[in-house]
């Protein structure tokens, strides 16, 4: 039997984001929610959804004459930096705006280091989508590891960015009040804000009067 059609990915992502902003909307009649906070979330949404409609969409489904032949560990590339080329320009922008967003939305990107390891595994687990796409549907999709040291120098370069924006006046309360509750951007201004007001004098004690 052969099989060959392809799965776009606006009748499967469109609908995923739609149900998320009715979620969304909810919360913020609810009043679980700020405006604020609910504009980052819609945001990280459709930023996920564009990474997944580069990466991942269109599947391409093939079985019978029209799969590839090729064997699945044929299309991995171990090795760094032997077949880079140009796209790699492409894959650390397209991490960029994941970085500047992991401290405002996770408790845990609280340093340089630790957003470009979140975007690294992230990377990762698209990698491993494509692997798995390309043995299920022959969709002849590659995983290189290029691609992964690739996205974690723009997950770094975008923490970067939201650190300089932290820092300066305009922009550190609009981004502080979009932030959810126990991120890390919340955290590291409550420190901040800690240290710069130092430890607070110990009460005197009245004088005792004595009889």
């Amino acid at each position: 039997m052969d099989i060959r059609y392809q799965v776009e990915s606006a009748p499967v992502l469109g609908p995923a984001l739609v149900l998320f902003a009715a979620v969304t909307a909810v919360q913020v009649w609810r009043g679980a929610w700020n405006m604020r906070r609910a504009l980052l979330q819609l945001a990280a949404a459709v930023y996920a959804a564009a990474v997944l409609s580069l990466t991942i969409f269109p599947l391409d489904v093939t079985w019978g004459t029209y799969a590839n032949q090729a064997p699945w560990y044929g299309q991995i590339n171990f090795v760094p930096l032997l077949t880079a080329d140009i796209t790699i320009v492409a894959n650390v922008i397209m991490m960029v705006p994941a970085g500047f967003l992991l401290p405002l939305l996770s408790r845990h990107a609280t340093s340089p280091k630790r957003a470009a390891l979140m975007t690294a595994a992230v990377s990762l687990t698209v990698e491993a989508a494509q692997l798995l796409s390309y043995i299920a549907l022959n969709n002849g999709r590659s995983v290189d590891v290029n691609d992964v040291l690739a996205n974690a120098l723009g997950g770094l370069a975008g923490y970067a960015l939201v650190t300089y924006a932290l820092r300066t006046p305009a922009l550190r309360t609009p981004l502080l009040a979009a932030s959810l509750p126990r991120s890390a951007a919340l955290q590291g201004d409550r420190r901040r804000t800690a240290t710069a007001d130092g430890p607070r004098p110990a009460p005197i004690a009245a004088p005792v009067t004595r009889p």
